[in-house]
């Protein structure tokens, strides 16, 4: 089973792939000069719903800020989002961050998408970035990822896992984007055993009503599982997700996060003897690849793909009970290879 234990696998794999794709051409700038200026000051990310702290998806992109400030000893600036903001104030905040020098700045989360592609029209010697999200510009790059085939993965390690061959996902909101790992995580569950059923949840129809930032949403959400027979629960649902984390322990069922490796999560170590896996996505990592191509001269731009063939996503195994459950190894093993050598299509819908 692989995993993604270092942001700089998939930074070396990943900036491999860019340089030979036709999608990353294009510079940062009209005269040439394709950016890692002596006058940028390093790399800015503006944060998505739920903001530093979720122990999932914003703090992975913190990860790889942080990494490209100590390998590259430059000034960093990560902001966070506003309660109920509007598009206006996204856009705001990204010219503000260009306004100062910051290069690349990074959008990170779909909701960025509309305020993007205004900004970067008028800053075209700034490269920008933007997470979950395509966006069409010369000086943007798109980071998305195969959340699907990680989710696959977690679909596999919860029908071996399952004893109640009843399990559970918890999506935060009831989008194109979340519904990418639900329909992973089925086909996986269902690939693996077919008497499996799957009981799903989103927590809100909108962003602004709190799916990806209401920890009791979840909670309720997974309780409410459980109570129909659900033993191992998969969440997509960034800081609401922790909720859910919370009522598997408390009802000593399988909980499975989401985007970082939340076994390790300092704010979820109570809790981790019952996180079986992560479904990784790895954000950090696209983060330092955008940033090391800006400081390289070889600014990435339009659509940036980490899936699994570059370790962009993947499932974790730091915690040692996985080995105890029979075949669940040897399943996600098999599955990966299946994945990567094109066998096995993976549902985005």
């Amino acid at each position: 089973m692989r995993r993604i234990s270092k942001l700089t696998r998939v930074a070396v794999g990943v900036a491999s792939l860019a340089l030979a794709a036709t999608a990353c051409g294009g510079t940062s700038s009209d005269n040439g000069d394709s950016g890692g200026s002596k006058d940028d000051l390093g790399v800015a990310i503006a944060y998505d719903i739920g903001g530093k702290g979720d122990q999932s998806f914003n703090d992975a992109a913190y990860a790889g800020l942080t990494k490209a400030k100590e390998e590259f000893g430059f000034k960093t600036a990560d902001v966070e989002p506003t309660e109920g903001e509007t598009d206006a104030d996204k856009e705001q905040r990204l010219a503000s961050l260009a306004r100062q020098g910051y290069n690349p700045v990074i959008g990170v989360g779909f909701a960025y998408g509309p305020a993007m592609e205004a900004v970067a029209a008028k800053y075209p010697d700034t490269t920008f970035g933007i997470v979950d999200s395509v966006v069409e510009g010369e000086n943007v790059a798109s980071l998305v990822f195969a959340e699907e085939q990680a989710s696959y993965l977690a679909g596999v390690a919860a029908a071996k896992a399952t004893k109640s061959n009843t399990v559970g996902f918890v999506g935060g909101v009831d989008i194109p984007l979340i519904h990418k790992f639900q329909a992973g995580y089925e086909q996986g569950v269902k690939d693996t055993n077919s008497k499996v059923k799957v009981v799903a949840q989103y927590l809100t129809q909108t962003a602004e009503e709190g799916g990806f930032s209401s920890p009791d949403k979840g909670k309720a959400a997974a309780e409410g599982q459980i109570e129909k027979g659900a033993d191992v629960i998969y969440q997509a649902a960034g800081l609401s997700g922790q909720g859910v984390i919370e009522a598997a322990a408390k009802a000593k069922v399988w909980a499975i996060g989401v985007d970082s490796d939340q076994y390790k999560q300092e704010a979820l170590a109570g809790y981790k003897d019952f996180i079986l896996t992560s479904a990784l996505k790895d954000v950090g990592g696209a983060v330092y690849t955008l940033t090391k191509s800006v400081q390289d001269g070889k600014p990435l731009t339009g659509t940036q793909v980490f899936d699994l063939k570059v370790n962009g996503v993947g499932l974790s195994d730091s915690n040692p009970k996985m080995a105890e459950i029979p075949g669940l190894k040897e399943a996600v093993d098999e599955a990966e290879k299946g994945i990567t050598d094109g066998t096995i299509k993976v549902n985005t819908e």
